[in-house]
């Protein structure tokens, strides 16, 4: 509520995280899943980060609980590549093999796009609201590969959700929107409202994308590849060739407010495109 009354801009807030691992996990998550009460996945998280992979718990609604081995999803933002296998409990956990950065994805190849939504309230109190409220309607409206996931950041845009494996994050969803981002990757395209940005990229680098998108009309997901920051430019290219210099800006807005539930008041300075230029 208090981002769309400041009139904070979403794009360039996704979490920098070119590749996820989702781990099910059917208990209560703790504020911190690094710091998880459970041995097998607190070391499964540490070993996660040193991999380079950012890790998520998941859930189906409603918290089933049952002896089924978990599901293990693994996604590479960068090829937009996604992979699943399961786990059967704390030895196997343990003794998961992570891949490097740039090793194959372990597992079965997916063949849908899976939509996260953020439920993490221990984390912050609007996803426990805003986030379980989404994924019941969703479950409600029978849409397929929908879970709840732990702490995604920029819980300010609650209800907030993660479609992987394009990593394109989303926020202020609502039922439609939220259909209309998991629907536009089934069909290899991207929904642009309501999106924050791919966590293939840096903030500079997901304005820059999502500003070449707004002038091209571009859906494809794969269509960009951003190039590094470099000072207060972004060149984005496409698989075609064509080339777009993105400048960017951080303004200040004269805000101060908490980035999520129990963080103290901050100044909010968002990334935004100042200039789109096509070069020829």
């Amino acid at each position: 509520m208090l981002a769309r009354a400041s009139a904070e801009p979403a794009a360039g807030t996704a979490p920098h995280a070119p590749r996820w691992v989702c781990l099910e996990h059917r208990g209560s998550w703790p504020h911190d899943i690094a710091r998880h009460p459970d041995p097998a996945v607190a070391d499964f998280a540490r070993r996660a980060a040193s991999a380079g992979l950012r890790l998520l718990l998941i859930r189906r609604h409603g918290r089933r609980l049952g002896d089924a081995p978990a599901h293990v999803f693994w996604a590479d933002t960068r090829c937009g590549t996604a992979t699943v296998g399961t786990v059967a409990g704390p030895d196997e956990l343990a003794g998961l093999a992570l891949p490097g950065p740039d090793d194959p994805l372990p597992g079965t190849p997916l063949a849908d796009p899976l939509l996260l939504v953020c439920t993490h309230g221990r984390r912050d109190r609007c996803c426990a609201v805003d986030g379980r409220a989404l994924t019941a309607a969703l479950t409600a409206a029978a849409e397929p590969d929908v879970w709840e996931c732990s702490h995604l950041g920029g819980h300010r845009f609650a209800p907030t959700a993660l479609v992987l494996p394009t990593g394109y994050v989303y926020g202020n969803l609502d039922l439609d929107s939220a259909i209309s981002a998991r629907k536009a990757a089934a069909a290899g395209e991207v929904a642009t409202d309501c999106c924050r940005g791919r966590s293939t990229w840096s903030p500079a680098g997901q304005v820059a994308e999502l500003a070449v998108r707004a002038a091209s009309g571009l859906r494809d997901a794969d269509a960009l590849d951003v190039g590094p920051d470099i000072g207060d430019t972004v060149q984005v290219t496409t698989r075609s060739g064509q080339r777009w210099v993105v400048e960017v800006e951080r303004v200040e807005i004269g805000v101060c407010r908490p980035a999520s539930c129990g963080a103290g008041p901050a100044p909010i300075v968002p990334v935004r495109a100042r200039r789109v230029h096509r070069l020829t």
